[in-house]
């Protein structure tokens, strides 16, 4: 069955907000506590960290999807986790759902900062049509972060109106200050994500490693404070979000080493981590001459992110 996009935006655009603005009020409850969690091996603190809120953030959002829309359960659903009625949604259709319950896990089961999100966006195989980014403690009640269309809405949560008003009333950004911010944000490269940021800081810009990020890269991008980010084999859950939101903004999401826009036709199962991810280092950025820089610098750097691995990143 073939799913109209008009009415699936308009869909989401009436029913998320709520279930991200009550996922986020669950997960700042939670994060009072000690709720962390075992199951990723990959050795990297960033992808590792695993926490009750992820799961249960994830079991809300599932539910939540599944009974607000019936065109919602005419999408594929990928969700970071592995809970939650994903049964429910469809095994093979054009739109794909991707849920990310806790972006900033770290983050958030160290109470390190503010920097971590809920998250959910739709995408094809080729790009992304619908985002939406709930920061919680960003502000003094939450920051969102939406974008469909041609638009970018970024801006405080208002817990006085219903959640969908408070982005429907919240002016689009229409232009990026200038000059534009030169900060990159770097995350996938291992050990070796503050070097990298040093490489990406030595082209005259400057590179964030994800221990330095002042905040989550979805309203800095909205923003302009952040021009874009360079990760080595994102995965299918957030990175995403920053595709749409440089495509919308004038930029562009590009492989370094071919130049080509991004898309999702290839991905691979990291066991390791247990999560869906794009092959290859990414560079993305709101203006064409970062993004040249971002992708001239990365193009020979070492694709696999395992390197010790013959071969763990097995196409999907």
């Amino acid at each position: 069955m073939s799913v109209d996009l008009d009415a699936l935006i308009a869909e989401l655009r009436t029913h998320t907000p709520d279930l991200l603005r009550w996922s986020g009020a669950i997960a700042r409850q939670l994060r009072k506590f000690n709720i962390s969690l075992e199951g990723k091996t990959s050795g990297n603190s960033n992808t590792d960290a695993l926490t009750l809120a992820d799961i249960t953030v994830q079991e809300l959002l599932v539910s939540g999807l599944r009974d607000r829309s019936p065109l919602f359960r005419q999408c594929r659903i990928e969700a970071e986790e592995e809970n939650g009625d994903l049964a429910a949604f469809a095994s093979d259709s054009e739109y794909v759902i991707a849920l990310d319950p806790i972006d900033g896990t770290k983050q958030f089961r160290d109470r390190s900062g503010d920097g971590w999100a809920v998250m959910l966006h739709v995408r094809t195989r080729a790009t992304l049509v619908y985002s939406l980014v709930f920061a919680p403690e960003a502000g003094p009640h939450g920051t969102w972060v939406q974008a469909y269309d041609d638009v970018v809405k970024c801006g405080p949560d208002v817990p006085s109106q219903p959640a969908f008003e408070c982005l429907e009333a919240m002016p689009a950004v229409r232009q990026l200050p200038e000059p534009a911010q030169n900060n990159v944000y770097l995350i996938g490269f291992q050990t070796a994500d503050p070097e990298r940021a040093a490489l990406v800081t030595g082209l005259g810009l400057k590179g964030f490693a994800p221990d330095e990020m002042p905040g989550s890269i979805y309203p800095l991008m909205a923003t302009g404070e952040f021009v874009g980010s360079l990760i080595h084999t994102p995965n299918v859950y957030d990175y995403p979000v920053s595709l749409h939101l440089a495509r919308i903004l004038g930029g562009e999401s590009i492989w370094c080493h071919s130049g080509e826009p991004v898309n999702f036709d290839e991905m691979w199962l990291d066991d390791r981590a247990d999560m869906l991810r794009l092959p290859g280092i990414i560079a993305t950025a709101t203006t064409p001459e970062v993004l040249d820089k971002l992708r001239t610098l990365a193009a020979d750097w070492n694709p696999q992110r395992y390197p010790d691995a013959l071969n763990t990143e097995s196409t999907k």
